[in-house]
């Protein structure tokens, strides 16, 4: 396996991480165990699995080539041990408050970004394992393909050893880049051209979203760098039986299930309620089923407001189903939701420079994130994050 630059997405995750704003992606799953050794034999399997996912060994390397100026790229470690990144735990009797802790603390930058924490019940009966990606290596999608890697790799292909080639050195990569460099401006500077317009558009969109006041002092409260997790199962037959009767997809019924969590958090700390619309990150992917795509991020997104002021269950997800029908026919490249577009149109040393900056802008921009990745054979997995 050989290394890659990291897209400008990608790229533009790695830097705007701080000590208070972590990016990295979490995933809790709860398992049945069958003796009280499961999780321990768990931990070694998933160590195991580990080791022959290609995906997992990668780090991410900062880069000083003239076309990449400030980036980064992917690399595979030849002395990889997954027992560095897969863990067993003393056993709890509260997995999510064990995972809420572990999510607070920021993935160590000079190896793989992943994790897997496994955590065993006090009750002997259940374990859970947390697996942690920073979202420089994988989106959504693409961390849900190395967990089940090494979760259930029953279905995946066989995969023949791969030799680690040696990386070029400094000079060369430097050396090449230059004479590489006349022959490549026109096209650039013909590429940059042609994506004004779009980044024009989506920055106008940006502009409009961000006006106004703020939805409640307890979404817009400053970062205390904590972490916490919380659990809840639904039918997922419940949820298609709202759809065919109300209307609308699976997505938009959970949308509106998070704007009426909302709606009863926001009641219980004693907040006012009305004309408070919440205004939501709706991340969607744009990989393709059946399609080969390179690693990391492929995203755009929509923004939507949640009706969090309106007490009728049924208007709110009226609401939720025309904003999103809204959006839909805009397409994932327009609107203030697609601002992670504009990581393409940043020259790598800028995505360095101007990652902090970014990162506090993000809270001007949007104030709850709400995401769904449907796992095979599981259901769907679905978090909701300010």
């Amino acid at each position: 396996m050989t290394s890659d630059p990291l897209a400008p997405l990608d790229l533009a995750f790695w830097n705007i991480e701080s000590d208070r704003h972590p990016m990295h992606l979490g995933a809790l799953g709860v398992f049945a165990a069958h003796s009280p050794t499961a999780g321990a034999h768990a931990a070694d399997l998933l160590a195991a699995r580990a080791a022959a996912e290609p995906g997992l060994r990668m780090r991410i390397r900062d880069t000083w080539q003239p076309l990449a100026f400030g980036g980064a790229t992917r690399e595979p470690v030849p002395d990889f041990d997954p027992l560095d990144h897969v863990r067993l735990h003393a056993p709890t009797a509260d997995f999510h408050a064990v995972a809420g802790g572990l999510m607070e603390r920021p993935l160590e930058r000079d190896r793989p970004p992943w994790e897997a924490h496994v955590l065993p019940g006090e009750d002997g009966v259940s374990f859970a394992v947390l697996f942690k990606f920073h979202h420089a290596l994988a989106d959504g999608l693409r961390a849900l393909k190395l967990a089940a890697g090494v979760l259930d790799p029953v279905d995946l292909p066989e995969r023949a050893p791969r030799a680690v080639e040696p990386a070029r050195g400094p000079l060369s990569d430097v050396l090449s880049d230059v004479r590489r460099l006349p022959g490549l401006m026109p096209g650039l500077v013909r590429g940059a051209l042609s994506d004004v317009g779009r980044a024009l558009d989506i920055g106008a969109s940006l502009a409009r979203s961000t006006l106004g006041m703020r939805p409640s002092s307890a979404l817009t409260s400053a970062p205390s760098g904590t972490r916490r997790t919380a659990g809840v199962v639904l039918d997922i037959d419940d949820v298609h039986r709202v759809r065919k009767s109300a209307g609308g997809t699976v997505n938009d019924v959970l949308i509106a299930v998070v704007a009426g969590a909302l709606r009863r958090w926001l009641d219980a700390r004693g907040e006012d309620t009305d004309n408070v619309a919440p205004r939501a990150l709706i991340p969607v992917s744009r990989r393709r089923p059946r399609t080969a795509h390179p690693q990391g991020n492929r995203l755009s997104g929509y923004l939507i407001r949640l009706p969090v002021d309106d007490p009728d269950p049924l208007r709110r997800l009226d609401t939720v189903r025309t904003a999103m029908v809204r959006n839909k026919d805009a397409g994932p490249n327009r609107g203030a939701g697609a601002v992670a577009l504009l990581a393409d149109h940043v020259p790598a040393l800028g995505h360095r420079l101007a990652g902090p900056l970014v990162g506090q802008a993000a809270r001007l921009w949007f104030d709850i994130l709400v995401t769904s990745v449907p796992l095979p054979g599981w259901g769907c997995g679905w978090a909701a994050t300010s």
